[in-house]
């Protein structure tokens, strides 16, 4: 069983910057893919960014791409998520998830099968 505990999120004016980190324990981390979702008020959750075990490989959703950076830091155990130039549209809750069972990135969220409790993100024009 993986736990996962998100870190970061708060409030900032467009334009500017946040890191969100993602805590993970409980299996080796460095064996199984990582991703974010977001989900804004009223509308369903929806893919961010996703990276491999390794870190070799990810994916990202076309309205954060040249915005947005995933990485992972296997010795900490931690998953990030450095989002800059932020518009308003990208107020909503962010989650990380793991794709426990594979060490490939996925942008399906039903391939994710544990899930960090969010943390929020407003961002004001």
């Amino acid at each position: 069983q993986v736990q996962l505990v998100e870190s970061g999120g708060g409030l900032v004016q467009a334009g500017g910057s946040l890191r969100l980190s993602c805590a993970a324990s409980g299996r080796t981390f460095s064996s199984y893919a990582m991703g974010w979702f977001r989900q804004a008020p009223g509308k369903e959750r929806k893919f961010v960014a996703a990276i491999s075990w390794s870190g070799g490989s990810t994916n990202y959703v076309d309205s954060v791409k040249g915005r947005f950076t995933i990485s992972r830091d296997s010795a900490k155990n931690t998953v990030y998520l450095q989002m800059n130039s932020l518009k308003p549209e990208d107020t909503a809750v962010y989650y990380c998830a793991a794709r426990t069972y594979s060490r490939s990135p996925s942008t399906s969220l039903t391939d994710y099968d544990c899930w960090g409790q969010g943390t929020q993100v407003t961002v004001s024009s």
